[in-house]
């Protein structure tokens, strides 16, 4: 006798905070659901050492374990969970089929929660000091950096929105840029030229990070003669953009100019059945909290769905 394939409520592909969130909201709802969350279950947080504005833990809490309890919130309402990578997705149907590899899985709803990750410079001491003076994130940790030099390197809309956030905690800022002008738009561009505490470094780009344990300053080449200085500080932000988590997806649900899921607010996308939730489709908050915010958004909707 031939064994029924199982067919899921949800299938949710990627495992950060809107992911999580997802699969607590529709297991708890006892609806079926599969996660593939891929080899680095947490997303960005991994990255992050300390968490203090995630509402909660009033003493803060690190990134990998604020991933790990929520996971195990998860996994205790009945999630199965799969450390694999999607290979493939067939979407259009009324049942969705989600491939690893050569395994398939069938389900009534996906959520897409494959979040984005910020592009790094690739520097050789970059990923020793990410979370220890190195960050993307000025909004998640700004006040980590009261009364300190902090360099950010970028020169786009992003940098400047780094760098204004940043003036109200360091001491002093310096935006290092490769270019003699900024791709920022001209009213960005105007408050950090004229903010006190923002610096600006033309024609440059950070080749090192210097520091032990915590970031203590950079080495800056030029980028006309290739002069090689030594500037210190005590961070270093790097604000040259994101890669959202989507080339799965191309062809398949509509992404914008920058390869972001096009999605409603109800996190529904194109296709019926289909959600994007956290920083898959979102280029403008990039929070922990919205991202788990949107999770719910994606379950809630999910569930509205298969009961209709």
């Amino acid at each position: 006798m031939s064994k029924t394939k199982t067919i899921y409520d949800v299938i949710i592909i990627g495992a950060g905070p809107a992911g999580y969130t997802a699969a607590i909201y529709t297991s708890r709802a006892s609806l079926k659901t599969l996660m593939i969350a891929g080899d680095t279950p947490g997303g960005q947080l991994l990255l992050t050492s300390e968490v203090e504005n995630f509402p909660g833990f009033k003493d803060g809490i690190m990134g990998p374990e604020l991933m790990d309890e929520m996971k195990a919130q998860a996994l205790r309402f009945g999630t199965e969970f799969r450390a694999d990578f999607v290979t493939k997705v067939e979407l259009n149907s009324k049942i969705k089929k989600v491939s690893v590899g050569d395994e398939v899985f069938e389900s009534k709803t996906v959520i897409i929660a494959t979040g984005a990750s910020a592009n790094w410079l690739g520097l050789k001491n970059e990923q020793r000091l990410m979370g220890k003076g190195i960050s993307a994130c000025a909004t998640c940790d700004g006040f980590f950096f009261t009364g300190k030099h902090v360099i950010v390197a970028g020169g786009g809309d992003s940098a400047m929105e780094e760098a204004l956030t940043l003036a109200k905690f360091a001491d002093k800022v310096t935006i290092v840029h490769r270019r003699d002008e900024f791709r920022a738009s001209k009213i960005m561009q105007d408050r950090v030229k004229e903010h006190k505490k923002i610096d600006i470094i033309y024609n440059a780009e950070v080749v090192d990070v210097l520091g032990d344990d915590f970031v203590e300053g950079v080495v800056l080449k030029d980028t006309q003669d290739n002069k090689e200085t030594q500037l210190d500080c005590g961070g270093l932000f790097v604000a040259i953009g994101h890669t959202p988590a989507t080339k799965l997806f191309e062809g398949v649900l509509d992404l914008d100019d920058k390869k972001y899921l096009i999605s409603n607010p109800d996190t529904s996308t194109k296709i019926d059945g289909v959600f994007a939730a956290g920083d898959v489709s979102d280029k403008r908050y990039r929070q922990a909290i919205t991202a788990a915010g949107e999770g719910c958004k994606a379950a809630l909707e999910a569930e509205h769905y298969i009961s209709s």
